[in-house]
């Protein structure tokens, strides 16, 4: 069929038909359940069995989505990815099936949720349009449907998401079976959907005839990549603060190398480094690559990563087509994305470039750059060398009662979080602040479109010069507002994350916070909106609304350069640049006073991390997966419990034999995890070991027989060599000499663990022996652990943990 046409009943039939040839298969659907689930299983398996790309998204909204259905995909459908939209009380209603083969593309649109009634005799409206009627339709929906496919809010489905939905699912209908009340804007939103997403105001596009050179701050940062390359390393991050000009670092690096892919996640910040590069090379070839333009035989490519993570898109690149990649920082619903993206290409080198020095708030960046870091330079830093503007920060006291929000997915449920906000009272409150602290230009950050709306409509009753700039906005109005703000002709702009990225405005005196901080980047991106440094600017007012919303206190760590808190947070306890200050309410230092007292619990910090990694992932992570990925220090796992199986012990996730293995070879586990490091030498004569496989692993070994692979491994890479092959006695070593190494071996890492391990191993006749002998159905499960701890303390111990402020 090549026309339009309406479908009206048994929808399924054509669902079925494409299925069986399309080899692109993405649903989005508000509500799933498994009656509607069986009837499309058997092509959806067939399909998957073919290689078929199958995405399917589907919703939490009013709890209706079947856990069931959900269960279903995920166990017969191990080859799709199956993702839950989490709505948070936003009316989540689309319905569309999309399909692409070699020859065609399709697109389904109308009223059928997957559900059997939905999909056969129900009453439904579904329009099929294939792409022979309007070729760009296919590649637009693919688009809308990666960005809501690949939000902050979508989840992974897994076993463990699985379980955690059904408890919601079965609390929801039981206390309200499928009854809510709904006001007017629920009803307009049920019936036309409703749009929070954030539009960038366009920068104007400048005119540059001069060759760009490095600013000192960006050739500092140049210099450590180059160092970083010359040390072997693969990838790295570099963390520059807001407005240093992390865009154009790497543009000037990219000239090294013959073709370069940008991936990130906003259209505007593709567009705005696409300028930066030709800016610096305008005899380059640049190229947008997203849903509207496929422009890639270019020297420089800047791609979406909702179009890469179509697989149809991304096999169309050679693995080695890249000689780098640069990835910006990106927020945490991708990041699974990128990894695979990352994971089809080979390229000399990976560089990721982010805003944000904490690295437990941004680890999925951190991770895909295997925790390297090229060079960190702070905002704190860079006002000292007056790259950035001074702020002075006003924590005003929030009398509203966070505590009894509810907490899911490392974010307050956001209907809950609106109902407190959107109060005459705190809206006065809000005002009352600005008014004090204000200077003469406001950006206002909000938690919601709709708290940004109902703040400037209370403003603007006041009597001030406010507007809400989001996705609905007039597009005229958002090009418009940056001026008026700039000219005076407004007082303030409200937003959620507006100018989080990429949009500057200079002359942004005032930073008003009418939010809980949840997440240590949005709040790093958003200060640093305020500190460009601007012609009769002396410094940033930061005025924010401190309540006893979830980890208030944390957020402070931003201003501190370690990442180390305060041992008491108030206006003293911070070390300042010159002219910075911070002023605090009385209320808001002993509140926060009383929060420290109560703190959260280390071990119970820990369990937290670990259990939301594990339902993002779908499985126990292993040691090293927690290091990269979790949101906790992982050497507070042996600060607490010594060892990382006892850790997994206290979070119940053994079963009896690996409690046995835990009680029988304990003392091993703790000693493994804990003994001294100053040089990698012990781990590389156990990794050695290890390589002999589960049931030989433990068995005795000599100097010379571990010697082959000592030099090998730590001569492989420069900066192995560099960090522990490179002292007098060692760099002699460069050339392999077996007597040589294997006296370095019997000297170093044999003798002093054997000294230090109280009888755990013994170094004699240049025998090195780990005294056990696991029983035959515990040593896979040793094997398993002594492996996961040795592999990350190698890690840990390599990475390149950057420059400083140097």
């Amino acid at each position: 069929m090549t026309e339009l046409r309406l479908i009206t009943s048994q929808l399924v039939n054509e669902l079925r038909k494409l299925t069986e040839t399309a080899d692109t298969i993405y649903w989005i659907i508000a509500f799933a359940m498994k009656s509607g689930v069986q009837l499309v299983l058997p092509e959806l398996k067939k399909a998957a069995e073919r290689g078929a790309d199958i995405k399917i998204l589907t919703g939490d909204y009013l709890s209706i989505t079947d856990p069931d259905a959900l269960e279903l995909l995920y166990k017969e459908l191990p080859e799709a990815e199956i993702r839950l939209f989490e709505s948070g009380g936003t009316a989540f209603h689309p319905k569309a099936y999309l399909f692409k083969s070699l020859e065609d593309a399709f697109v389904i649109v109308g009223s059928s949720n997957l559900s059997k009634s939905a999909l056969s005799t129900g009453v439904e409206w579904n329009l099929y349009a294939p792409s022979k009627v309007d070729a760009s339709l296919f590649e637009t929906a693919v688009s809308e449907f990666m960005k809501y496919y690949l939000a902050p809010n979508t989840r992974q489905v897994n076993s463990e998401q699985i379980q955690q939905y059904r408890e919601k699912y079965e609390e929801t209908n039981t206390q309200f079976p499928l009854s809510v009340k709904w006001d007017a804007q629920n009803e307009a939103d049920m019936m036309f959907g409703h749009q929070d997403s954030q539009m960038v105001i366009e920068e104007s596009k400048a005119s540059y005839i001069t060759k760009l050179t490095p600013r000192p701050v960006q050739q500092l940062a140049l210099e450590a990549l180059y160092e970083t390359m010359a040390e072997d390393y693969d990838k790295a991050l570099v963390v520059l603060a807001t407005g240093l000009g992390k865009t154009y670092l790497a543009a000037f690096f990219a000239g090294k190398f013959k073709r370069v892919l940008f991936v990130a996640h906003r259209e505007e910040l593709l567009h705005q480094a696409k300028e930066s590069f030709q800016h610096v090379y305008p005899n380059r070839t640049t190229g947008i690559y997203n849903g509207f333009a496929k422009e890639s035989d270019t020297d420089f490519v800047f791609a979406s990563v909702y179009t890469l993570a179509a697989d149809y898109h991304l096999q169309r690149f050679q693995p080695d087509e890249f000689d780098l990649i640069v990835i910006d920082e990106f927020h945490h619903g991708t990041a699974s994305t990128y990894a695979r993206i990352l994971a089809h290409f080979h390229p000399k080198f990976l560089l990721g470039i982010t805003a944000t020095p904490d690295r437990l708030d941004n680890k999925d960046v951190y991770s895909l750059c295997d925790g390297n870091v090229a060079i960190s330079i702070h905002f704190m830093e860079a006002i000292r060398q007056n790259w950035l503007s001074p702020f002075v920060y006003y924590g005003v006291f929030d009398e509203t009662d966070y505590s009894q929000l509810r907490w899911r997915n490392n974010r307050y449920d956001e209907e809950q979080l609106l109902q407190l906000q959107i109060r005459e009272e705190y809206a006065e409150a809000v005002l009352n602040a600005w008014l004090t602290h204000r200077q003469s230009r406001t950006i206002g950050f909000c938690s919601s479109v709709k708290q940004a709306i109902f703040l400037s409509e209370t403003f603007n009753r006041k009597g001030y010069r406010t507007i809400p700039l989001h996705g609905d906005s007039d597009r005229n109005i958002r090009n418009a507002a940056r001026e008026r703000l700039e000219n005076g002709e407004l007082d303030i702009i409200f937003t959620v994350d507006l100018f989080n990225e990429g949009v500057d405005i200079p002359s942004v005196d005032t930073l008003l916070f009418a939010r809980p901080t949840e997440s240590l980047t949005v709040f790093t991106q958003q200060i640093g909106r305020g500190l460009r440094v601007a012609d009769g600017k002396t410094h940033c007012v930061i005025i924010d609304l401190v309540g006893n919303y979830r980890n208030a206190n944390n957020k402070y760590r931003v201003f501190t350069e370690d990442g180390e808190l305060p041992r008491n947070i108030n206006a003293t306890a911070f070390t300042l640049p010159e002219n910075c200050a911070f002023h605090f309410d009385i209320a808001v230092v002993n509140m926060l006073e009383e929060m420290k007292r109560k703190r959260f619990p280390r071990k119970e910090q820990l369990l937290e991390a670990y259990e939301q990694l594990k339902i993002e992932i779908g499985r126990r992570p292993t040691l090293l997966a927690f290091h990269l990925n979790a949101n906790a220090d992982s050497k507070a796992i042996r600060q607490e419990f010594k060892s990382y199986p006892a850790f997994l012990d206290f979070a119940g996730e053994l079963n009896e034999v690996e409690q046995e293995v835990l009680r029988a070879y304990e003392d091993w586990l703790i000693d493994v995890s804990g003994t001294n490091m100053a040089k990698s030498y012990k781990m590389v004569v156990l990794l050695y070991m290890l390589s002999k496989g589960p049931a030989r692993w433990f068995e005795p070994v000599s100097p010379k027989e571990v010697a082959p692979f000592f030099h090998s491994y730590l001569t492989s890479k420069a900066y192995r060599m560099n960090i522990d092959f490179s002292d007098k006695q060692s760099k002699e070593l460069h050339e392999y000499n077996e007597t040589k190494i294997a006296n370095l071996i019997a000297q170093m890492p044999m003798t002093k663990w054997s000294g230090a391990s109280k009888g755990l191993i013994q170094f004699d006749d240049d025998v090195f022996d780990i005294q056990i002998e696991p029983r035959f159905e515990h040593q896979k499960i040793l094997f398993n652990w002594t492996k996961e701890i040795c592999e990350y303390r190698l890690h840990e111990h390599f990475e390149r943990k950057g420059w400083k402020n140097k």
